[in-house]
């Protein structure tokens, strides 16, 4: 079985920023319901969360080698979170059909964030026919 990956590391601060500049907007643009369901505590949304997502969403773009020239619905990549904390990868639309595409089985992913930062590890597993 072959094997892809991607990681990324994302500042929270920039993600608190662009909350600041964009509110609403950037949320539904990046995020999906849920997404941003996960990442409230009362009236407050947590940048430490979104960032979190915002990484898995970039980790799990790099491990589907999405061509540069190919645009992409943040939210049809969609960081799922299970009762007991575990997450896994949900995709819909294009990113379903380029992982299709590709053979690419599912997605596993791990997220982390602490202080300043937030990383996301994604590992897809392809169809073993040799290819890169």
């Amino acid at each position: 079985m072959s094997l892809r990956v991607g990681i990324d590391l994302v500042s929270v601060e920039s993600v608190r920023e662009s909350l600041r500049t964009h509110g609403e907007r950037y949320l539904e643009r990046i995020y999906t319901q849920q997404e941003i369901a996960d990442c409230r505590d009362g009236d407050e949304i947590s940048a430490e969360r979104l960032a979190a997502r915002f990484a898995a969403k970039e980790a799990a773009m790099k491990a589907l080698r999405l061509p540069p020239s190919e645009g992409l619905d943040w939210r049809s990549i969609e960081l799922v979170r299970e009762p007991d904390g575990w997450t896994w990868l949900r995709l819909t639309g294009r990113a379903r059909e380029l992982a299709d595409r590709q053979e690419i089985g599912s997605l596993e992913v791990s997220v982390s964030h602490e202080g300043s930062l937030a990383a996301a590890v994604v590992f897809g597993a392809l169809a073993d026919d040799g290819a890169p």
